[in-house]
């Protein structure tokens, strides 16, 4: 047995990603400042380069 909350437990309800400004997906991190998707706030545009050898 614990006391207290247990890890995790007040989490539950808050949101991590809203809406990003630059590329309009729900992937830009409210504590980072940071989208996942594009990169805005951080660098430039991500680019994947997965074909390139």
């Amino acid at each position: 047995m614990s006391n207290g909350t247990a890890s995790k437990g007040k989490g539950a309800g808050k949101r991590t990603h809203v809406i990003c400004r630059r590329c309009g997906r729900h992937t830009f991190n409210i504590h980072t400042h940071r989208c996942s998707s594009c990169g805005f706030r951080a660098t430039p545009k991500f680019k994947s380069h997965f074909n390139v050898k």
